[in-house]
């Protein structure tokens, strides 16, 4: 199947996944719809069926009920044709610490079919990628945590696949390392590929994923764009800090008049009101200078995957574990 061909169907379409494992049934009845050249992100706390579910796509288990299918392909019925559509990089590093970056790479190139003059050729080119050509022969002992798991991706790439399931690439990097696998994330769907991601950083999600499922308890409880997420937990909010404290109440009597909604005081002297038409923050600003109430701060809140992660699950992000077993 060409690339051309590939962009007629879904990179993941997913109906109804199952999996147990004993009396766990870690995936229950999972369906995802994946559009080709995306990135889509999926979230859920541990032990949501996270892993599972790409285990599963990936051809790397087989589920008790439901059907999926990768670009078309069935992935029980023509498992070998997926494999060849999709890399997975996982939680762990897949590659091996006694070897040097480049000798990492020209066996996988090998395991792969290249030839290996080919080999070669391709792990010069994917280190230049990833910004590992000076580490080239050094020893992954040497290595930092985050030159791993670029050196992890890089492995998963060899083959240049259309699909990529990266579980949870980010964890335990740096920001900066971080922000570099963002933008290496980002340059693989400009590139042609639908990236599949796992995610515990909200953030990441938020800036990466074109859509994001929300998987808890094995199911799929939400799905959309992140501002459909968000709009999902309520409107953005205004606030507003005033120089004189003894204004307060008249600013209160504005916003009413001016936004139509009610506005409340904290005791640090915070007003903030529900904010449903950004337009009118113009208005109200113009409202308040008429009336000399001076302003020394004003911002707008919009809500946050945080707030949509904790509503739909009853999961504080910073109880997210770094890492999910088999479930």
């Amino acid at each position: 199947m060409s690339p051309l061909e590939r962009h007629h169907y879904p990179a993941i379409e997913a109906t109804g996944l199952v999996k147990h494992f004993g009396d766990n049934r870690a995936v229950d009845g999972v369906d995802l719809m994946v559009p080709t050249g995306s990135i889509y992100g999926v979230l859920g706390p541990n032990g949501a069926g996270k892993t599972t579910t790409i285990r599963i796509l990936a051809t790397l288990l087989k589920a008790d009920a439901g059907s999926a299918r990768v670009f078309g392909h069935d992935v029980r019925k023509e498992a070998n044709i997926v494999r060849q559509l999709v890399g997975v990089t996982g939680q762990y590093a897949s590659v091996d610490e006694m070897l040097t970056a480049t000798e990492n790479l020209v066996i996988f190139g090998l395991l792969l079919g290249l030839k290996k003059d080919q080999a070669r050729k391709k792990a010069a080119e994917l280190l230049e990628e990833f910004g590992l050509t000076e580490a080239a022969n050094r020893s992954l002992s040497k290595f930092s945590g985050g030159m791993r798991r670029r050196l992890d991706l890089a492995a998963s790439l060899i083959a240049q696949p259309p699909l990529i399931f990266l579980d949870e690439p980010t964890t335990g990097l740096d920001p900066i390392t971080r922000n570099q696998m963002w933008n290496t994330i980002q340059r693989l769907v400009q590139n042609g590929s639908t990236v599949l991601l796992t995610t515990q950083y909200l953030d990441e999600a938020d800036q990466l994923a074109d859509r994001i499922a929300v998987i808890d308890h094995g199911r799929v409880i939400a799905e959309g764009t992140p501002s459909e997420l968000k709009a999902s937990v309520g409107n953005a909010s205004l606030e507003l800090k005033l120089s004189d404290r003894e204004t307060d109440e008249e600013a209160i009597r504005i916003v009413r008049a001016v936004l139509g909604v009610e506005a409340h005081v904290s005791k640090h002297g915070l007003i903030t009101a529900p904010m449903s038409a950004p337009d009118q923050v113009t208005d109200l600003l113009l409202a308040l200078r008429n009336a000399r109430i001076q302003l020394a701060e004003v911002s707008v809140k919009t809500p946050t995957l945080d707030e949509v992660f904790l509503a739909l699950t009853g999961n504080a992000t910073n109880n997210v574990p770094a890492m999910e077993g088999v479930a």
